[in-house]
């Protein structure tokens, strides 16, 4: 599908706009909650949440509800999955990454029996992991959700970015400084599952997690202030959709596939750029 046949439909255009809104829009929310998970070393919890999303998928696929009302379903089931991994990991016997290690293999291998019994063909299965490669998938209903969950990750960034800021660097000197760390850890697991639910029917369950990870780790190679990161860590997240997307609709690829490959692409150029930069700042510094 050519730019000038997409252009020349006016249902296409239609089709086009709502996937690629919900798509940055998703983009911009998971790269935000991103560099607070990052930083704080618990980015596992989107790749452990994401597979919960796939098992809540093969549960869906099993009651014989339809694939539209199966991400509905994924809704409470990833949420009460990112409770149970903070209630693991406030045990003190189950490091953070051991908790999400846990339930995301457990939840693939579940999911993917229930899959079988379900009797559910090997392109759902796919769809489930990497995607749809069809936007015609994304409604109205998606971009609604997209747009009230951005505004509600970038409002409680922007109206408590110190206690962030705070939390994300030093959690125990927050703690003490009287600051309710538990509640903003609940708060963000709770966003972060809400995120992976809304992203993984464009995504998918194996490929949202990306969308977490990629955008900060590149942003953390460029800039050295937390401002900063999160301001390149959003614009590479939306730039790196936008430009997946395409690619994806031109060449009929998974859309979750084409914008991980692409925020690969640009977190290897930060990460070479970045060393090119400390290497020079050595030599001056010698």
């Amino acid at each position: 599908m050519t730019i000038t046949e997409i252009l020349a439909s006016e249902l296409m255009r239609h089709i086009i706009l709502r996937a690629v809104t919900v798509g940055v829009l998703i983009s911009l929310t998971s790269s935000l909650l991103g560099v607070s998970l990052v930083t704080r070393h618990y980015s596992m919890i989107g790749d452990g949440l994401s597979h919960v999303g796939y098992f809540a998928l093969a549960l869906g696929a099993a009651a014989g509800v339809s694939s539209g009302l199966r991400v509905a379903l994924a809704f409470p089931v990833v949420v009460c999955a990112a409770i149970l991994i903070l209630h693991l990991e406030r045990g003190g016997r189950i490091s953070g990454d051991a908790a999400c290690a846990i339930v995301a293999t457990g939840s693939v291998a579940i999911g993917t029996i229930i899959f079988s019994i379900a009797g559910t063909n090997t392109s759902d299965i796919c769809s489930s992991l990497f995607g749809s490669s069809s936007v015609v998938t994304v409604t109205d209903s998606d971009v609604i959700t997209a747009a009230v969950l951005a505004v509600a990750v970038c409002g409680a960034f922007i109206a408590g970015r110190r206690l962030i800021f705070a939390v994300t660097f030093d959690e125990q000197f927050a703690a003490s400084a009287g600051c309710r760390v538990g509640h903003l850890r609940t708060a963000l697991a709770i966003l972060t599952a809400v995120t992976i639910v809304v992203g993984m029917k464009m995504m998918g369950a194996i490929m949202i997690s990306a969308l977490i990870v990629f955008p900060a780790m590149t942003a953390m190679q460029l800039a050295r202030s937390f401002r900063s990161v999160v301001i390149i860590s959003a614009a590479v997240s939306a730039v790196s959709f936008i430009v997946g997307f395409a690619v994806a609709c031109r060449y009929s690829l998974q859309t979750g596939a084409a914008v991980v490959t692409c925020e690969l692409a640009v977190f290897i150029i930060a990460a070479a750029l970045s060393s090119i930069r400390r290497r020079i700042g050595r030599e001056h510094a010698a």
